[in-house]
């Protein structure tokens, strides 16, 4: 039957009052000790936004480098030829070089993060029905085409993660794994409200931040406060 959990769920959800906005430490406690699966989930939260992302000048969309590191294993792919490869390499990339536009032209697509120098834009531009969908598009706005990318590289390695509103006014974004402290998820979580609220687009009328939730991959979601980070 739809929308029936197992017992487990239903046990986890029983510590929690859906209608409560928590603060946002003890949100998270409650999705750590709710978190029930064998392996270690992912924490993410949910933001509602007052924005109608159809309008152009109120789509919502930024990075963070979470300071306590997303708890994934990234990998790495740097689309830059001569120095700048090398830079890459140094930099601690999983995969560098241009040949994996032909690689990805014939359906390789084993990597995370994509980032380009701006000179191989123009091979990489041909990739965008493949990339685009996936998210996986080099783009200047969240820092993946540059001519830094040792920098670049590295922030993704700490923990540097993108996010952007979808149609229905949402914000998805990874915050950390359950076996991370609450002090940690906390962190993590606070630098990306903070990051989201900087995106605030000037066109943005009325309450920006409606409701936020944090849920791990199989538990139930708790609501936060956000009074702290209006």
């Amino acid at each position: 039957m739809p929308g029936t959990h197992g017992k487990n769920y239903r046990a986890a959800a029983a510590k929690r009052v859906i209608e409560q906005a928590y603060a946002a430490k003890q949100a998270l406690e409650l999705v750590k000790t709710g978190a029930f699966a064998k392996f270690d989930e992912t924490v993410e939260v949910v933001v509602r936004l007052g924005v109608d992302p159809r309008h152009a000048d109120q789509v919502v969309r930024g990075t963070v480098v979470l300071p306590a590191g997303t708890g994934a294993t990234v990998r790495v792919l740097v689309i830059a030829v001569g120095d700048k490869a090398k830079e890459a390499e140094a930099a601690g990339a999983d995969l560098v070089g241009p040949e994996y536009v032909q690689k990805i032209k014939d359906g390789w697509l084993d990597c995370d993060v994509i980032i380009a120098t701006p000179d191989m834009m123009g091979q990489v531009g041909q990739l965008g029905r493949v990339l685009g969908p996936r998210g996986l598009m080099p783009n200047p706005k969240s820092g993946t085409v540059t001519m830094d990318v040792a920098k670049a590289v590295k922030e993704v390695k700490a923990g540097k993660i993108e996010f952007r509103v979808d149609k229905t006014g949402n914000l998805h974004a990874p915050i950390g794994k359950k076996s991370f402290s609450a002090e940690a998820l906390h962190e993590n979580l606070s630098a990306f409200l903070d990051a989201v609220m900087r995106a605030r687009p000037s066109a943005a009328k009325g309450s920006y931040i409606k409701s936020a939730t944090v849920s791990s991959t199989m538990g139930p979601g708790a609501r936060i406060d956000t009074a702290e980070y209006r």
